[in-house]
């Protein structure tokens, strides 16, 4: 099955999908800032207010190992999976350079921004090191110029810029946490998993992915984010609010880096790698040589529900005794223990990228076993999910981030899930989708605001109708 095979029959948004909207009177604008192990982002969205669709409108993608040295004097809190050190005057740099280009390239300026939502992917260890980190991106979008009152939700209507109140309904509902009518996992038990506003923000990105081919993705539904490192959401279909009733965490894109970071090609990561030559595809390897690195490579990646008693799971720390008690199943995806295998997983990438005829073939072998594995470790997840009985039959998958959506990997995934029988329809339950981190920024900042579109609703079940009435009984019935 090829990838214009899978994209036919299936559900795909990425660039070819992505159009530069207008900005009109109804566009609620948000930028999305985010600083992450591979990449540092800007990435602009407009929602259309009337309609309930966001578009693509600007962005700028940087990597993040060029952040700058660390100065004299400064303190290093923490460092990248591939070993940038971080300082909060560096990273703070580099994030309002990154905003302040997005901005420039697509001639916008703060003054059209309505709302800016930050968020990390990058693992620091520590919970110090973490909010050094929000401090950093914090520092980062004040220095670009905005102000702090577009990083904080408004407490009224009279607040907000005079152009959106007509689609805000902060008089009938606030914000009590519930992204995309999905509530936190962990309420009053503590924190469970280091990366669990990375996997809010893709589960509400994937829904709002879902209104751009008529797709009805709310609950229940599962968003599988497979970035540098693995985070998502599993929703169920309670009502008004869903519960979150799984997580996942571990490594994802890492894995694709680790298997080019030996080989002299000169770069650092897969998503470097593969775009220093755009040109270059998977290319017709000999099968018994891809099935033998993704044999080797499935050996040392583990893909589990997580078992009792782990207090780190990859690169992220992990509370499975509060899991326990929000009724929470964590899923994930290790190399070795605590990716205590990543040397291994790069001599893989070597014999591979050394079998080709030329560096172009080398590359191409890379890339074909790549697809395989990851797809394979895609598959794998939703099977544990099925196995531990939270994949209900009319469940919809997202699937986001570049080592689940590039390249063969969508039309794999599809084809090993049919061939497993994992879902019923395939094609029709999954779909693929870009940006689903910054699409999910565009609905936060929506929910922080009250700013809803009842006529194409994104939070209740699928199929029925908006959650606003059950939302202001139950908020009513608190107060």
């Amino acid at each position: 099955m090829s990838s214009d095979d899978v994209f036919a029959g299936s559900r795909f948004l990425g660039k070819d999908f992505m159009k530069k909207s207008k900005m009109s009177d109804s566009s609620f604008v948000v930028a999305s800032v985010e600083a992450g192990n591979t990449t540092t982002k800007c990435i602009i969205t407009a929602t259309d207010m009337k309609t309930g669709r966001t578009e693509i409108i600007g962005r700028c993608v940087r990597l993040t190992r060029d952040v700058r040295a660390p100065a004299a004097g400064e303190k290093i809190f923490g460092e990248t999976i591939g070993g940038t050190p971080l300082t909060m005057e560096s990273l703070s740099e580099f994030v309002k350079d990154t905003i302040r280009q997005a901005l420039f390239e697509n001639k916008l300026t703060v003054d059209d921004i309505h709302f800016v939502v930050r968020s990390t992917g990058v693992t620091v260890g520590t919970g110090e090191g973490l909010e050094m980190i929000i401090l950093s991106l914090a520092n980062g979008c004040l220095l670009a110029g905005f102000t702090p009152r577009k990083m904080t939700g408004y407490l009224s209507l009279e607040q907000m810029p005079e152009k959106l109140r007509a689609y805000s309904y902060l008089d009938k509902v606030c914000f009590d946490g519930a992204v995309a009518g999905v509530l936190p996992p962990a309420g009053l038990f503590g924190s469970v998993i280091s990366n669990e506003m990375e996997g809010e923000l893709a589960l509400a990105g994937l829904k709002e992915a879902g209104k751009h081919d008529g797709s009805d993705f709310r609950n229940p539904c599962i968003a599988i984010d497979m970035g540098t490192t693995l985070s998502g959401r599993i929703a169920d279909d309670s009502e008004p609010y869903a519960k979150t009733v799984g997580n996942f965490c571990g490594y994802a894109g890492a894995i694709a880096d680790a298997l080019v970071r030996k080989t002299d090609f000169g770069a650092k990561s897969a998503f470097e790698y593969f775009n220093m030559h755009p040109e270059i595809r998977p290319v017709d390897s000999p099968k018994n040589l891809i099935d033998d690195a993704l044999k080797e490579a499935m050996e040392m990646i583990e893909v589990t529900e997580i078992p009792p008693g782990r207090k780190q799971f990859g690169p992220f720390a992990v509370n499975t005794e509060v899991a326990k008690k929000a009724g929470l199943t964590l899923f994930g995806c290790d190399i070795g223990e605590n990716g205590s295998g990543f040397s291994d997983l790069s001599e893989i990438g070597v014999r591979l990228y050394e079998t080709g005829a030329t560096k172009s073939e080398g590359i191409g072998n890379i890339m074909a076993a790549t697809d395989e594995i990851m797809s394979e470790v895609a598959v794998l997840l939703i099977g544990k999910v099925r196995k531990a009985g939270l994949l209900s039959e009319n469940v919809r998958i997202g699937i986001t981030g570049r080592a689940g959506i590039t390249g063969n990997k969508p039309a794999l995934t599809l084809e090993k899930l049919n061939k497993l029988k994992i879902l019923p329809t395939p094609k029709e339950n999954v779909l693929f989708a870009e940006d689903g981190l910054a699409r999910g920024a565009a609905v936060m900042a929506r929910c922080m605001n009250s700013l809803g579109c009842p006529n194409n609703p994104i939070s209740g079940r699928r199929g029925e109708k908006c959650i606003m009435q059950e939302r202001q009984t139950l908020q009513n019935s608190r107060n």
